[in-house]
């Protein structure tokens, strides 16, 4: 039996030009992203050949999932990623995300100063997504840090540290260390809400310290487990 080769270029520019199409991805930088990242390296090796179906894919036997692509292009967009920026990640799942987001603040690897810190708390992923971040070339720009990230990092650190903030899993609400690590005029995104159910929602700090909140769309993401996550 002869088996068809999988054109993943072909597949990756369909999914963009969709997305496009339905108004999803909107700017540049995201659709160059999507474009020059793999996605077909970051899902788990026997869901390869769905790798840019519009769905969520289960990690294994993790529990985790890679989102589904349009929910991705539509919080990068509402994280308005910039070059040269520093951005913290919770949830690291299998890298994918944190590829995309370093590819946009590296503009394409060519800008050195941007970098993603992303923290995830299964050891099993966080050797998963750092293969495939290595494979990719992207480890220069991407740290991987096993622990529980709701409590930042460095964990309870207090400093405004990051321009960005971005939680990949519901959460009751934004930790206020992850506030407090956020520089002014910063943006924090997270699906906010119960396990059932959740709103993407973006907050961007003001000088005071408080946070002017956008809610967005209605959506479903594992839930952020740790000290200021969920804890069962």
């Amino acid at each position: 039996m002869v088996l068809m080769k999988i054109d993943f270029e072909e597949q990756r520019r369909r999914l963009v030009r969709k997305l496009k199409e339905q108004g999803i991805i909107r700017s540049k930088s995201v659709e160059l992203s999507f474009l020059n990242v793999p996605r077909e390296e970051f899902v788990w090796p026997d869901t390869k050949n769905r790798a840019y179906l519009d769905m969520p894919l289960p990690l294994g036997n993790t529990g985790q999932t890679i989102s589904a692509p349009h929910m991705i292009a539509i919080m990068l967009e509402e994280l308005d990623l910039r070059k040269g920026e520093i951005v913290l990640e919770i949830g690291t799942g299998s890298g994918y995300n944190a590829a995309l987001m370093a590819y946009i603040i590296t503009d394409g690897k060519r800008e050195k100063n941007g970098k993603v810190i992303t923290i995830e708390r299964i050891k099993e992923l966080v050797t998963f997504a750092e293969n495939n971040i290595k494979r990719t070339s992207y480890s220069e720009y991407i740290k991987v840090i096993c622990g529980d990230g709701s409590v930042g990092y460095p964990p309870y650190e207090e400093r405004e540290i990051y321009d960005k903030v971005i939680i990949t899993a519901a959460a009751p609400n934004f930790p206020k260390i992850l506030i407090k690590q956020l520089k002014v005029g910063g943006i924090i995104l997270a699906p906010l809400g119960d396990l059932f159910s959740q709103i993407l929602t973006k907050g961007i700090k003001r000088p005071d310290g408080t946070l002017k909140i956008k809610r967005d769309i209605e959506c479903i993401f594992v839930p952020l487990i740790g000290e200021n996550g969920y804890n069962f």
